[in-house]
């Protein structure tokens, strides 16, 4: 399952530098805008404990675990809606992703310049929100136009679609986003058709001084989480085995790196299950709410076809049974068909019809 987080915010605000402590990968951080074109790609392990747990008891060759996808997109400037600052570039590559995290500065450093020249967070999430809700209208706008024309034979589809446009052309232009918005199930196919940006789940990371480590801004459209990118970067610089003993150093419980990787994993709706044994043990990723053929479908699309029935047990179970064996001797592994609902944490083996 391929799903991907847009890093998104001003220019010089931190987003190449959060990318990089992110990746692991060099994206190239400079100070002037537009140092970056297109969007650099990594994919980020997401931390979890319950895979070493899991592992300890199977002794796999292999450990894997689940990843997320972070793009990083250039900076985003007041009139991006409008072509300004390549934004309408910028903003294709928004689109494709199914997320997104906005960088808002917070840090005060008279090396970096803002192109506003002050630090304001609410200002730039403001101007943030300001472009993506007018590239969004422009989109709703021309739809509408068709949708308008259409309506006009009578067509009764054509007048469902043009009263929702019309709905989401009346929120947006409140200065609001589509994401408010309710709808129904043959609502919601459309909508994510038109793949609007501010129909996608948002998270807001405030780029923070160390030495001001807290959050002093809340917006009620998203989550925020105070991280201070450069100190994350130069943990993530080092050796892996030396970074647990430099977060404690800190006094930090865990990297901020963690709690953003797992805040956006949540935030994209998705839980891990786990498949374990002598080869390997794994970590897979389905949406919430998906049943367990879907879930055998991620491990090998054919198996949604063939699926017979799983055998799944909570991971603390498996743990404490200390072997499959084990758990099966006691009782705690169960049978689920067809019907079942994934929960977070599982440990399956499924029974496929070849």
């Amino acid at each position: 399952m391929s799903l991907s987080i847009g890093i998104v915010g001003l220019p010089n605000v931190g987003k190449s530098t959060l990318f990089t402590a992110l990746t692991k990968k060099q994206a190239e951080a400079a100070n002037y805008p537009f140092c970056t074109i297109e969007p650099n790609v990594g994919l980020v392990k997401v931390p979890d404990q319950r895979l070493n747990a899991l592992a300890e008891i199977s002794k796999p060759e292999k450990i894997i675990p689940t990843v997320i996808e972070f793009v990083d997109i250039a900076g985003l400037v007041k009139g991006a809606s409008e072509g300004e600052g390549l934004g309408n570039k910028f903003l294709s590559h928004i689109r494709e992703c199914d997320a997104i995290c906005e960088v808002v500065r917070q840090f005060e450093d008279t090396n970096i310049i803002h192109v506003a020249n002050k630090i304001d967070p609410d200002f730039d999430r403001e101007t943030i929100h300001l472009e993506l809700a007018l590239a969004d209208a422009a989109t709703v706008e021309k739809r509408l136009l068709k949708a308008a024309g259409e309506a006009k034979t009578g067509n009764k589809e054509a007048l469902k679609i043009k009263e929702l446009l019309e709905r989401m052309k009346a929120e947006l232009e409140r200065g609001g986003a589509i994401r408010n918005l309710s709808f129904n199930e043959e609502e919601a196919v459309f909508v994510k058709s038109l793949c609007l940006i501010t129909a996608k789940p948002l998270m807001y990371v405030l780029n923070v001084n160390d030495k001001d480590n807290e959050a002093r801004h809340a917006w009620n459209d998203g989550s925020v989480i105070a991280i201070d990118a450069k100190l994350e970067a130069e943990i993530a610089s080092l050796p892996e085995e030396e970074q647990a003993a430099y977060i404690q150093e800190l006094g930090l419980k865990e990297s901020g790196l963690d709690r953003l990787i797992r805040a956006g994993y949540e935030l994209l709706g998705l839980i891990t299950f786990f498949t374990t044994g002598k080869d390997e043990t794994r970590a897979w990723t389905v949406r919430r709410g998906a049943k367990a053929p879907e879930a055998a479908g991620v491990i090998h699309t054919d198996f949604i076809k063939g699926f017979v029935r799983a055998e799944v047990i909570n991971w603390q179970d498996f743990v404490q049974a200390g072997s499959e064996v084990e758990a099966k001797a006691k009782g705690l592994m169960r049978t689920e068909g067809k019907e079942y609902e994934m929960k977070d944490g599982d440990v399956c083996n499924f029974l496929i019809n070849r």
